[in-house]
């Protein structure tokens, strides 16, 4: 009975632990799979949360009336403007009235007359973000205004008070004695200084020029002195100009007629001369507004063909500015009756003759938006500091306020990967510039530099890391001895945990400077350690067999350390004579002189080789395995036919290892791309396009680190943070899918070795 009972416990034994083994190779299973589905999700998600982050970026402009009405006043309105929050308006009256009123109903707030008893022959914007207007006046003088909103909070609640201030006094200033109508004014009030370039009625141009004395204790600014002095300026065949306007530094002078040509002039020692005669528009086009864009660099022409023209100057080969066409923006094919441009932007609203308002930004050369809004001719218009009001006078005595959403309008594919043509820049070019001290500044967010300056760093690593992590891989795993082999690759596995922000304090601050004051020590390493490797191999070889055969087999690396560090101490002792006697003592400032190319300390160079090392026991370990994980028949099939350990290493054992080599490349190039810290902190972060190995860079990751902080919650610098990152993404993403389809070729092609 019990023979009987042990074969039926162990029978009973083995079933429990055959469904226990199955138990956990269910859950094992599923666990896996739940794993890797989860991982797919969470890749998913990343990518579908920074989609979404980014998609507002391209989302159309849209405008919506808020409200319309009559204006109660005959007079002719000869300017529009609004505050802040848009609740006030401000227009300026031929008859010398100035009308403010609610944007919401029309209702009256408050009227004002402007000093003196003269009409306002035209007007003209001083300073947008000032609110300041230079008026000219029909008997030959002009009078500088600005608007004051003074506000106060009676009961908690903001409460307005517009009111009119004459910076220069309110006696207006004489510029024609003979009482002449001025038909076009322009210019700056600025501390010390006030100039007015003024047009009369027959042409006849007149530079005013104010000087100013401000009182030290009351801050009150008087006008000291006046001088008017007559430009003899003609424009195109004794054409009379229609348009003028003077900068904010007081520097340029640009004088328009209706045909289209356009006289500049630039201050040079005190005076005014002419600079060139340049022609706005097309062929049988006439111009019928003017206007500077924001920070008064560009002009913005429009046309009786609804076109606007942006110019502003560019120096040129001689050094000396001329006015250049950049871009232009098509409208309907009706004339243009007002521009209003942005205040803090370098977008504009430009008002057309058939009742059509179009939006446009300059830099993404973008048509935002165009609509009919009335069925009259649009006479003035003008947009809230904040860019989110605009409000419209018509031919028909009606004013009308209208909402518009437009949050990203510098954004667009071509700013952001092709060349843009930005103020001041001699050229298009590929730009990031996300912030500056100017208020006058324009956002420049090209991905082109940061997506040039990430390949660039991945490259130099490669470089670096591939040639030295895959021979080591294959010497190790193929002709090193196996006692030998279990201690070089932990070793070098473990350098993967080195953190890389030590990597990029030390390349930083040690490998840099050290690198620039042993550049040519650098240089003689990539020639000198090779020949000192291969001279030590040929000498090894040699050797009489007696010697050769004491040092076991795959020991020879360890032959190699002494070579190796020879090499180097005469390298870095060869540095200093030769940089002296080939490159003047200074190699950095030779190449910089000679060569004519830009030296910087932390370049690629060193990232190259910093970035190398962090790479390079990622590669190594994976290629090192698919080596070793070659069938041992395989190599031994093939020594015995006779082919020598080259001829099977290179005939057999790499063509089998190759898909595993190629992954290990591919993640190691993943690796570097998506490198943040190492590239941080060891080169200049400067956003350029050079593939000198002597200069810096700037790459996407480095910039979202650098920048991310920095940027205000759900503006356009911070969604183009995003769109790296998803740039990025995508890098990674393409160059993973590439790999893996290209590994599983190379495992079908050697499958059957």
């Amino acid at each position: 009975m019990r023979a009987m009972k042990k074969p039926a416990d162990s029978l009973a034994a083995s079933d429990a632990r055959r469904r226990l083994r199955t138990l956990k190779d269910l859950v094992v299973r599923h666990g896996v799979t739940v794993g890797g589905i989860g991982v797919i999700v969470a890749i998913v998600l990343i990518f579908f949360y920074l989609l979404l982050v980014v998609l507002p970026l391209f989302e159309p402009a849209e405008m919506f009336p808020a409200t319309a009405y009559s204006l109660p006043e005959g007079a002719e309105t000869v300017h529009l403007s609004m505050e802040e929050q848009a609740e006030i308006a401000a227009r300026y009256l031929a008859n010398g009235d100035v009308v403010f009123f609610r944007t919401a109903d029309g209702s009256v707030v408050s009227r004002e007359h402007l000093s003196g008893s003269a009409r306002v022959a035209s007007a003209g914007v001083s300073d947008l973000g000032d609110h300041g207007l230079v008026l000219g006046l029909d008997d030959g003088r002009i009078l500088p205004t600005r608007i004051e909103y003074a506000v106060s909070y009676p009961d908690n609640r903001r409460h307005l008070t517009p009111g009119i201030l004459y910076p220069l006094g309110a006696e207006p200033i004489v510029v024609d004695p003979d009482g002449r109508a001025v038909v076009a004014v322009s210019g700056r009030v600025n501390d010390d200084a006030a100039r007015f370039v003024s047009v009369l009625e027959d042409g006849t141009v007149v530079l005013t020029e104010a000087e100013l004395e401000t009182h030290f204790l009351s801050g009150e600014t008087t006008v000291a002195g006046t001088t008017n002095q007559r430009l003899d300026v003609r424009v195109g065949k004794n054409e009379l100009p229609a348009f003028a306007l003077m900068d904010p530094l007081q520097e340029w002078i640009y004088l328009v007629a209706e045909s289209g040509d356009a006289v500049t002039l630039r201050r040079q020692g005190g005076e005014f001369v002419i600079n060139e005669r340049v022609r706005l528009a097309g062929n049988g086009e006439r111009v019928t507004a003017l206007r500077f864009l924001t920070g008064g660099i560009s002009l913005l022409a429009g046309t009786d063909r609804g076109r606007i023209l942006q110019w502003f100057p560019v120096r040129d080969e001689r050094n000396e500015y001329r006015l250049q066409h950049i871009r232009d923006f098509e409208g309907p094919d009706s004339p243009v009756t007002g521009i209003a441009p942005e205040y803090r932007r370098k977008g504009f609203l430009a008002a057309h003759a058939n009742g059509v308002l179009g939006v446009h930004y300059t830099t993404s050369e973008r048509t935002l938006l165009e609509r009919k809004i009335a069925d009259a001719a649009l006479t003035r218009v003008a947009i809230s500091p904040r860019a989110n009001t605009f409000l419209v006078a018509t031919a028909d005595n009606r004013v009308q306020l209208w909402g518009i959403d437009n949050e990203h309008p510098e954004i667009s594919w071509s700013a952001l990967w092709g060349k843009v043509w930005y103020e001041s820049y001699p050229e298009p070019a590929h730009v990031w510039q996300s912030s500056s001290a100017s208020s006058d500044f324009e956002p420049k967010f090209s991905l082109t530099p940061l997506a040039f300056g990430t390949l660039k760093a991945a490259f130099y690593a490669m470089l670096v890391a591939i040639p030295l992590a895959i021979m080591g891989a294959v010497f190790t795993a193929y002709f090193m001895t196996s006692s030998l082999r279990t201690m070089v690759k932990p070793t070098i596995e473990v350098m993967s945990a080195l953190p890389t922000v030590i990597l990029g304090f030390l390349a930083g601050l040690w490998l840099a400077p050290l690198m620039e004051q042993n550049l040519p020590a650098v240089f003689l390493l990539l020639i000198l350690l090779p020949l000192a490797i291969v001279l030590t191999g040929f000498l090894w070889s040699r050797t009489p067999a007696f010697v050769r055969h004491a040092i076991p087999a795959g020991w020879e690396p360890a032959l190699l350390l002494l070579p190796v560090l020879l090499a180097g101490w005469a390298c870095f002792a060869l540095g200093g004579p030769v940089e002296t006697a080939f490159f003047g003592g200074n190699m950095p400032q030779w190449i910089s002189n000679e060569l004519g190319i830009g030296y910087d300390q932390r370049n690629a160079l060193v990232v190259g080789v910093a970035m190398g090392f962090a790479v390079i026991p990622n590669i190594f370990s994976i290629a090192e395995d698919a080596v070793f994980g070659v069938p041992k028949h395989l190599s031994d099939g093939s020594l015995a036919l006779g082919a020598t350990p080259w001829q099977t290493l290179v005939r057999v054992v790499l063509p089998t290892a190759s898909p595993g080599i190629f992954s290990g490349v591919m993640i190691g190039f993943g690796r570097a791309v998506g490198e943040t810290m190492i590239v941080l902190m060891a080169t200049g972060n400067t956003p350029i396009m050079d593939m000198n190995i002597f200069e810096g860079m700037r790459t996407l990751s480095a910039n979202i680190a650098v920048e991310m902080g920095e940027s205000e919650l759900g503006s356009s610098h911070y969604r183009v943070l995003f769109l790296a990152a998803l740039v990025l993404f995508l890098f990674t993403f393409v160059f993973n899918t590439a790999a893996e389809v290209i590994r599983q070729r190379l495992r079908r092609k050697y499958s059957a070795i």
